[in-house]
């Protein structure tokens, strides 16, 4: 049993509290990990406040990065010292996980949502033995320590610890956006990729399509320095929807054919729709933003006969060994410069981390924890 140290969020609290807790040892699949750094994504913040699927109390967090201390006596893909990020969970065994495709996991909400293991197991436990909601994302790395799904883990080079630290969003929000336009949507010589959201997600998908061939990477947002940041991480257009009218912009910019390509990562319908009404003939508008539970989006059934596509997309489409590493890489070759969105923030401060996330004054915040 490890004593660590855990953020936690109680039902209608909406605040993280730090708490001493308990952890299991690891299983034969698990790993213990010590957590040198945590990105703190909109879904956490949406689970804090009880709009998706995890149960309360929790301890959360899903962008970890650390050292692993010891692992289970099955698991192959690491070993004790490995520096790791740590991202989603997933079985291994379906049909989208052998074809590599482990985002679209059979088991994927259950696995990463319920905030237990898929036996109905949590390994933290309050320090009085009441259980606590643990492997969020098959890690639940807002803590000291964390023990984690060997299929979370990703072995990954860095220096140092302080490199580590700057590698943890890549868990989710920056291989979510890179992911979305580089695995999924594609972009080829000619092609406009419009991206709704200058948020973490956007922004790497700016970055991740500034890549690309595509002539144009049009950002769309309200925060004038976001899109500011956008220009300098590659957008070569940004439209302010605040002050701008977003689709008579679009138009000028495509010369009237349409966004072959955009991402909406909001989770805001209305701009969903406006991404969808964006669309070239045989466009193709893809969907990571995750609104409350049960939201409703609309679009023109006969605007999309034109071959037009809407669809969904989760986790970047990251098949976690080789996708993973290889945006360390780009990170690592001045290719993909997300530090450029870190802000980072002592643990205890994680109350003013959110606030400064759900504000817009930080793009992304990162827990930095001591050694």
């Amino acid at each position: 049993m490890t004593e660590t140290r855990a953020a936690v969020v109680r039902p209608g609290t909406g605040t993280f509290v730090w708490e001493e807790v308990r952890l299991q040892d690891p299983r034969p699949d698990e790993v213990l990990v010590r957590i040198v750094a945590a990105g703190i994504c909109h879904t956490d913040l949406a689970v804090r406040d009880e709009k998706l699927h995890t149960p309360l109390p929790a301890v959360l967090g899903h962008e970890g990065a650390g050292v692993v201390e010891a692992v289970g006596a099955d698991v192959t893909r690491v070993g004790a010292g490995d520096k790791v990020l740590l991202s989603f969970s997933s079985c291994g065994r379906c049909g989208a996980c052998e074809h590599g495709h482990p985002g679209y996991c059979d088991t994927f909400i259950a696995r990463n949502f319920a905030g237990a293991r898929p036996d109905g197991s949590t390994p933290v436990h309050g320090v009085d033995g009441t259980p606590l909601g643990g492997r969020f994302f098959g890690q639940s790395s807002f803590a000291h320590h964390a023990v984690v799904d060997e299929r979370s883990v990703v072995p990954v080079e860095a220096a140092d610890e302080d490199e580590l630290a700057l590698l943890a969003p890549i868990g989710c929000g920056i291989q979510t956006g890179a992911g979305a336009v580089l695995n999924e949507l594609r972009p080829g010589p000619g092609d406009t990729v419009a991206v709704f959201g200058a948020g973490a997600v956007g922004l790497s998908a700016v970055m991740a399509a500034a890549l690309t061939s595509a002539a144009h990477v049009i950002a769309v947002d309200i925060v004038p320095s976001r899109l500011d940041l956008a220009r300098e991480l590659g957008a070569t257009d940004v439209v302010n929807g605040k002050e701008e009218d977003v689709a008579a912009r679009l138009t000028e910019i495509t010369a009237g054919r349409g966004v072959t390509h955009a991402l909406e990562t909001s989770g805001v319908p209305a701009l969903l729709r406006q991404a969808t009404d964006s669309l070239a003939v045989r466009g193709t508008v893809a969907v990571v933003g995750a609104p409350p539970v049960g939201t409703d989006g609309t679009f023109d059934v006969n605007f999309l006969l034109n071959g037009r596509v809407v669809r969904g997309v989760t986790e970047g489409d990251s098949d976690l060994l080789g996708f993973v590493p290889s945006l360390v890489g780009l990170h690592r070759a001045g290719r993909l410069p997300f530090d450029r969105m870190i802000r980072f923030y002592p643990p205890d401060r994680i109350n003013d981390a959110a606030a400064d996330a759900a504000g817009g004054e930080v793009v992304k915040p990162v827990l930095r924890f001591p050694a």
